[in-house]
């Protein structure tokens, strides 16, 4: 495994792979590793020829009075595991490599940044959507993999790539679960012991939800609110959205049909943690990706 610091190094290998005709996998992450990357790692290694993870944490999707300085950084435990999986670079750029003095150039993808999570990190998919086109820009990867726990971050990437003819191919990947359900997050390192416990609350409700839905209950409204009524339970739990909106869209929906979204966003006391719920109608029967 190599460690490449700078966009110099990283074009170079990127033209050596395209001269070679290898198909070279990216794997964007800001670090603080968990098996929910190390599972984008093997995929990328399981479909193409040179696989190349980023750590790099990124200042522009923080809004103000946000985690960014706080923002876990494990660069050697990173590393060692990236090692152990036999990735061949990784790409750790610093602030001042990626934004030089002068930086003015930003990516917005219009309607689809703004509910959800956008509606409370004013400016946050803007700073995604600059930095995956950058990195997109230097890495040149053909395959690129993502994890949808993140969901509307895919949303807006597979936008923003069709939109500008990006020639990369997007693969989002299954949420990874901890034993206990709780979605894998870097922002799980944040919570105490009883926060953690805690925690699960959040698979439970999305659990809830679609224990209804296979019970007939198609009503979006109140999904949402047997939801609320369950988080209600655990006096740790502060909700800032819970949404039912269309897969692809990001529109709202009054009834569970075609392919839809459950997600949310939920405090677990320093942590903000989301999750989701993918529901897809096939031949008359409802399918469930949690």
């Amino acid at each position: 495994m190599q460690r490449l610091t700078t966009i110099a190094e990283m074009r170079r290998v990127s033209a050596a792979a395209q001269r070679a005709g290898q198909r070279l996998g990216f794997v964007p992450t800001m670090g603080a590793l968990h098996e929910g990357h190390l599972a984008l790692v093997r995929r990328a290694k399981a479909q193409a020829d040179v696989t190349v993870v980023s750590i790099f944490v990124n200042p522009l999707q923080f809004p103000p009075g946000e985690d960014y300085q706080r923002y876990p950084r494990q660069l050697p435990r990173d590393l060692e595991l990236l090692e152990a999986l036999a990735v061949d670079y990784v790409f750790t750029p610093s602030v001042e490599e990626m934004y030089p003095d002068n930086f003015l150039t930003y990516v917005n993808v219009e309607q689809l940044s703004a509910p959800l999570c956008g509606q409370f990190r004013p400016g946050h998919f803007r700073g995604v959507a600059t930095v995956v086109l950058k990195l997109f820009a230097i890495v040149e990867p053909d395959l690129a993999f993502f994890g949808r726990k993140d969901a509307q971050q895919s949303v807006i990437i597979r936008q923003m790539v069709r939109d500008l003819n990006l020639p990369v191919e997007i693969i989002v990947c299954p949420i990874v679960r901890a034993p206990d359900g709780l979605a894998l997050s870097s922002r799980n390192l944040y919570l105490s012991p009883e926060e953690r416990q805690a925690a699960v609350i959040i698979f439970r409700s999305l659990c809830h939800a679609r224990d209804s839905i296979r019970a007939g209950e198609l009503r979006a409204a109140e999904i949402i609110n047997r939801m609320h009524d369950l988080l209600a339970q655990e006096p740790r739990a502060r909700p800032e959205y819970i949404e039912i909106v269309d897969a692809d869209l990001l529109t709202p929906k009054n009834y569970i049909a075609g392919r839809t979204l459950i997600a949310l966003a939920v405090w677990i006391g320093p942590a903000r943690l989301i999750d989701n719920l993918l529901v897809e109608e096939r031949a008359a029967r409802f399918v469930f990706d949690l």
